[in-house]
């Protein structure tokens, strides 16, 4: 029985600062595999590394930045904005991704519960948790009861859907009205099943907070569901008003109950336990504490490929375990096994490999395993990866691994594993799993963060009685690797945004107590700049999807003049409110002019004006004002429309302007939008209403 070391490889040519010497480079020859003593090779994983000459370099078609806070390498993405709201607070300590407002989203915990009650609300929950989930502690299972109960409690009418398999579902939950009794069970309030659009249209006429709480047909009996079918979406959410997704495990899929229904829902929020799987998700990239290893196992290198480099960015070290190992040694030039090599995917991992010498960060493999004979499973034996002959499989950590593994994590202050640590069947009771379980659970008792990812991982650590609940663990691991992919991820993206800074108003205007003039779709900015300077006793707030002229609006502001203008780059469709709450003045107008037609057609899913938006500007309004909510366009059906939006959703409290019931024939501001001036030069005319509301 041979005895196994795990290998370092140290990556060359640390990166001279401008005033460091050549001798301050590393000494090793390229491709070179050398094995070190524990502290030199925590010198090398986490020393900090000198200034690069050059502040920019490609791998696999990925351009890495020079991070002067972090002191490393990023990729491009994670490159601090040019410009951003005074208050969006960048910690140069900290090379997270905060540009990217994707994952900020609309939740139930700050949906005002007022709005719930009365509402039909459709739940989709995720049926691996609530119908068969048999650890009633479980917390993610408590989070997404939570939801319902909520809920159902503040009033709202639910309508529960999901989907579930016979394969992963009891015999008597393949059936919905069996599905209906356990959670009935679970949630300690009757669940009955539904026949459609009419059980919903009977919910609706049902006195709110007396009624059943409904579960729609099984999601996995219809095709139409994978293939994100409108009309079938649409016949999901008829009779719907809000939409709570909470099958966060679903989010990296494209499908009617995720992603479909929110076009037809006027707002779209993500549920307790979708929220925190998400924050969960989002701890992954953060790199405050230091130092970060990442322990990736599993197989199929060229599809991670990808996700690998992301973690290589952003991580202080890799240790490769299980398959993934084979992988690395057989790049690294040893003799392995032929049918432990994925061969497909040799030049990710040597580019992978070059990422890590540009970064100076070590790789680390096992090199001694667990291997049990295929024909006698009982029989078990340690062999180093040269030993490994024919009949035998790899399954876990070898003794000699583990202790290498158990040194380097010592001294880290987050860890994060993600795929199996088995290199082929995995045996619960092996040991290596077993202590890597104990290793864990002490460095999170130490304050280590610990951060778990698929069902391997739960599977083999959560469910030890020595493994405590107090990990972040995110169950489906597809889920993840999208994530590090850095693709967008179709369920998250579906949902309603919320704005991603806290911003200093304080900082943003001179005196954030004047009344507020806040202006949607502002374009190119020049109504608010002409406003701010004829009305200087108020605020201007110019709110704009379009990046680009946000950033040519802020460049225009001279910081000699009167600060009394802004723009902010967002959707305000659904942002709205999580913007303007803040305001420590009053909000007196809201103006919308001349919106893309092409983007207000009627049912048209990205169309401004909705219904969140209006009861959003309704609420922050203040009463009795002279001039509150203006519209114009020089399409009459936009015009039109926009007004018939804020009557219909203004709470009875938004009364047209004037004596007058038709359109305004003067724009009462006295100044014009660009796009208004070349339609008043034609000839053309402008449709312009004003709306006042009241107590």
């Amino acid at each position: 029985m041979a005895c196994g070391v795990l290998f370092l490889y140290v990556p060359l040519s640390i990166p001279p600062s401008s005033s460091s010497s050549s001798s301050s480079s590393s000494s090793f020859t390229e491709g070179s595999i050398t094995m070190l003593s524990q502290a030199t090779s925590r010198y090398l994983g986490w020393s900090r590394i000198p200034m690069p000459k050059s502040r920019e370099v490609r791998t696999m078609g990925t351009k890495l930045v020079w991070h002067h806070g972090c002191r490393c390498w990023i990729t491009a993405a994670t490159e601090k904005p040019t410009t951003i709201a005074s208050g969006a607070e960048f910690n140069d300590n900290d090379c997270t991704d905060c540009s990217d407002s994707v994952f900020h989203v609309q939740t139930l915990r700050e949906f005002p519960i007022k709005k719930l009650y009365g509402e039909v609300v459709l739940v989709r929950f995720d049926s691996g948790l609530l119908l068969n989930s048999k650890d009633l502690d479980c917390v993610p299972l408590n989070r997404a009861l939570s939801t319902i109960k909520y809920l159902h409690n503040a009033g709202a009418k639910v309508v529960l859907l999901s989907s579930w398999f016979q394969s992963n579902a009891s015999v008597l939950l393949s059936e919905e009205a069996f599905a209906a009794d356990h959670l009935s069970w679970l949630l300690k309030v009757k669940v009955v099943t539904a026949n459609g659009a009419s059980a919903i249209t009977q919910l609706k006429m049902k006195e709110s907070g007396k009624s059943d709480i409904l579960l729609l047909d099984n999601m996995t009996n219809f095709k139409e569901e994978v293939a994100n079918s409108v009309d079938f979406a649409k016949s999901l959410s008829s009779g719907i008003s809000l939409f709570v997704n909470d099958s966060f495990s679903l989010s990296h899929r494209i499908l009617a109950s995720t992603v479909g229904v929110t076009r037809f829902c006027y707002a779209s929020i993500a549920g307790f336990h979708f929220e925190a799987e998400l924050v969960q998700l989002m701890k992954i990239s953060e790199t405050k504490r230091r130092p970060y290893i990442a322990i990736i196992g599993g197989s199929n290198f060229q599809r991670k490929a990808k996700a690998m480099h992301h973690l290589a960015s952003i991580c202080d070290g890799l240790i490769f375990i299980g398959k993934l190992a084979f992988q690395m040694m057989h790049c690294f030039g040893l003799r392995i096994p032929a049918h432990l090599v994925e061969y497909d995917a040799v030049e990710e991992t040597l580019e992978l490999i070059k990422l890590t010498k540009v970064r100076n960060i070590p790789i680390y493999f096992q090199k001694d395993f667990l291997c049990v004979n295929v024909g006698k499973p009982k029989l078990q034996e340690i062999f180093t990866y040269d030993e490994i002959s024919a009949g035998w499989a790899p399954i876990d950590l070898g003794p000699a691994s583990f202790k290498e593994t158990s040194d380097i994590l010592s001294v880290c202050k987050k860890v994060l594993l993600i795929g199996s640590i088995s290199s082929g069947f995995l045996k619960e009771d092996t040991a290596g799993t077993a202590q890597l379980s104990l290793l864990l659970e002490r460095l999170r008792t130490n304050g280590c963060d610990v951060i778990l990812v698929g069902n391997a991982a739960r599977k083999a650590f959560v469910d030890k009685p020595s493994f405590s609940n107090q990990h972040s663990i995110i169950r489906n691991a597809s889920v993840v690797w999208e994530f590090l992919r850095g693709t967008k991820l179709p369920g998250v993206a579906a949902l309603d945004k919320a704005y991603p800074y806290d911003i200093n108003w304080d900082a943003t205007f001179a005196d954030p107590t004047k009344p507020l003039l806040v202006d949607i779709g502002s374009g190119n900015g020049l109504f608010i700049f002409k406003m701010a300077t004829k009305y200087t006793d108020f605020n201007f707030l110019g709110l704009e999807i379009n990046k680009k002229l946000v950033r040519r609006c802020l460049d225009n502001l001279l910081p000699s003049e009167i600060n009394n203008r802004y723009f902010l780059s967002t959707n305000a469709t659904s942002t709205f409110s999580s913007i303007v709450s803040s305001y420590p003045g009053d909000l007196v107008i809201v103006t919308i002019q001349c919106p893309d037609p092409d983007f207000n057609r009627v049912n048209h899913r990205w169309s401004m004006v909705q219904r969140s938006l209006v009861e959003m500007i309704v609420d922050l309004l203040i009463t009795n004002g002279k001039f509150q909510v203006f519209l114009e366009s020089d399409i009459e059906a936009v015009a039109m429309r926009m007004k018939d939006l804020f009557i219909m959703h203004g709470k009875g409290k938004l009364l047209v302007h004037g004596h007058g019931k038709g359109w305004m024939e003067e724009n009462p501001f006295g100044i014009q939008t660009d796009w208004e001036q070349r339609v008043v030069e034609r000839g053309d005319p402008m449709y312009r209403i004003m709306l006042r509301k009241v107590p």
